[in-house]
């Protein structure tokens, strides 16, 4: 008898130790881990993929998705650089998002390489693009109360044009490594940058820029050694993370030229970003605002700072070590303050 109620308390106490309770993070909501990383039963079979449709002056189209974690208050649609770079340069994110149970959707642009690529090259148009962004919004469900956009560069400036229009549908805007006016960009690289470069060097790329000689190797040969290098991602070439030489290696030509123009000294030519200046509009923009800038920027770091004094709620993040592409070469300081603003947002805090 003794026997068997030693027996029974030992299977009883087993009982106990193996019905684990689900460990709850406690960010925004209880989500937890194994929830945070089960894909919704509608895109189980492609792991987050979305081929979203988008209508256009020039027929439908469509362009790539990825979805990581399941937060239901905590969303971000990046928006890659360029024009016509990719997602790959935000591969870094998979490193800090998601033990932070933040959801991210990673989105190739029309043009850009997972995704249609038409040769119409009206398409590349600024406002075009801000209404695929909004038919991508619709497509995974993104709305006010859980829907951040962050844009880096040219991210950036259609971040901005986005918000102006449809920021209530808003919860969060980051603008990264971008400022508010291209004339000033292209002032602070003419007055700012090019007089810290070798003056040889120098004198050697602008005679290239004066032929218009940009398809030249060693045009492209000196803007990566002693400009890319300097204020782009600071780090020698060899050295640069294979994410960042894919997306380089995958970035459409037509697209880039189209809207950024063939000079990687500033936005030159016909090019149809040229004249973009929403300085004057940033006051509108009310929805709570992290501006991201660099010291080694290509842009103007207080520019970027002013920013955020601009907008109605605005918080401004300085990367003191980094560039242009601050998520590698100043990577705990850019993603401690990221989080740290989604967070507070999400919390009610900010």
């Amino acid at each position: 008898m003794k026997t068997r109620i030693q027996y029974l308390f030992i299977l009883v106490l087993l009982l106990c130790f193996s019905c684990k309770t689900e460990t709850k993070i406690e960010v925004g909501t209880n989500t937890s881990a194994k929830t945070y990383l089960q894909p919704k039963p509608e895109d189980q079979f492609l792991g987050g993929i979305k081929m979203i449709p988008i209508a256009t002056p020039k027929g439908e189209f469509k362009v790539w998705t990825k979805r990581v974690g399941n937060n239901p208050t905590m969303k971000v649609l990046l928006l890659h650089g360029g024009p016509g770079m990719t997602h790959e340069i935000y591969e870094c994110f998979d490193g800090y998002f998601p033990q932070e149970n933040i959801e991210y959707y990673y989105y190739d642009q029309l043009g850009s390489y997972y995704s249609d690529q038409p040769k119409d090259f009206s398409l590349w148009d600024l406002d075009r693009f801000v209404e695929e962004v909004e038919q991508v919004r619709k497509a995974l469900d993104l709305n006010k109360d859980n829907f951040y956009l962050y844009g880096q560069s040219w991210g950036g400036i259609l971040g901005m044009q986005y918000a102006l229009k449809y920021q209530d549908d808003l919860k969060g805007l980051i603008i990264s490594n971008m400022v508010a006016s291209i004339p000033e960009y292209q002032k602070y690289s003419d007055e700012v940058l090019a007089p810290k470069m070798d003056p040889d060097v120098l004198k050697e790329i602008m005679s290239y820029e004066d032929k218009e000689d940009y398809a030249n190797p060693n045009y492209m040969e000196l803007i990566v050694n002693n400009y890319y290098t300097q204020h782009v991602i600071r780090m020698p070439v060899e050295n640069w993370p294979e994410p960042v030489n894919r997306a380089f290696k995958h970035l459409n030509p037509d697209v880039y030229v189209t809207m950024q123009g063939p000079s990687e000294f500033g936005i030159k030519g016909d090019a149809t970003l040229k004249n973009w200046d929403v300085k004057n509009r940033l006051k509108e923009i009310t929805v709570p605002t992290l501006t991201i800038g660099a010291t080694h920027d290509t842009m103007d770091p207080e520019h970027m700072k002013w920013i955020s004094t601009e907008v109605k709620n605005g918080r401004f993040l300085l990367c003191p070590n980094g560039s242009h592409l601050s998520q590698f070469d100043d990577q705990k300081v850019f993603f401690k303050g990221l989080i740290s603003f989604i967070k507070d947002v999400d919390a009610g805090t900010f």
